[in-house]
């Protein structure tokens, strides 16, 4: 089974994420580790050079590819806010599980983290409204929701995995 872990930068997708396919005996990868590969560029570089929409299609075009795979993928932050991608997925036959994290906690994971362009030139302020106006599109797009604002990653890839089951 494929397994879309969605949520807001810094919620804990990839460490999760990883976990969790131990858990589960399969394969992981993060949407923006092939991104990086497949175009061979960072991501600041892709979004100052070929602008934020053709990442995304990036984004969809990989997510796409994924599916049907045994794996963990940990998506970035947008991925599963395109519906197409979403519903991509979900017919599919993939779980897309939204990992719900407090606001204050994944700014204090990514704060000053200068590969997330979105961070690097938002306020936190900013970054709250993009979280508040990201959230209720997670929910709606997800076929699980994993409430791990309190939870350690070994505790949140538990979860994960009973959600998988």
């Amino acid at each position: 089974m494929t397994v879309f872990l969605c949520g807001f930068m810094g919620c804990g997708k990839s460490t999760s994420g990883k976990l969790a396919a131990k858990k589960l005996g399969c394969g992981f990868c993060d949407t923006d580790d092939l991104i990086v590969r497949t175009l061979d560029m960072p991501i600041p570089d892709i979004f100052e050079k070929k602008g934020e929409p053709f990442f995304r299609k990036t984004e969809a075009e990989i997510v796409k590819s994924l599916c049907g795979k045994t794996i963990v993928a940990a998506c970035g932050g947008g991925a599963m806010l395109n519906p197409d991608t979403a519903k991509a997925a979900r017919d599919a036959g993939a779980a897309i599980i939204f990992l719900d994290v407090p606001f204050d906690i994944c700014y204090e994971r990514i704060s000053g983290d200068t590969n997330r362009p979105i961070v690097a030139k938002s306020t936190r302020e900013e970054l709250q409204a993009l979280y508040d106006s990201r959230r209720s599109v997670y929910l709606s797009h997800s076929t699980v929701r994993i409430d791990c604002g309190n939870s350690s990653p070994i505790e949140t890839a538990e979860k994960i995995a009973a959600s998988v089951f």
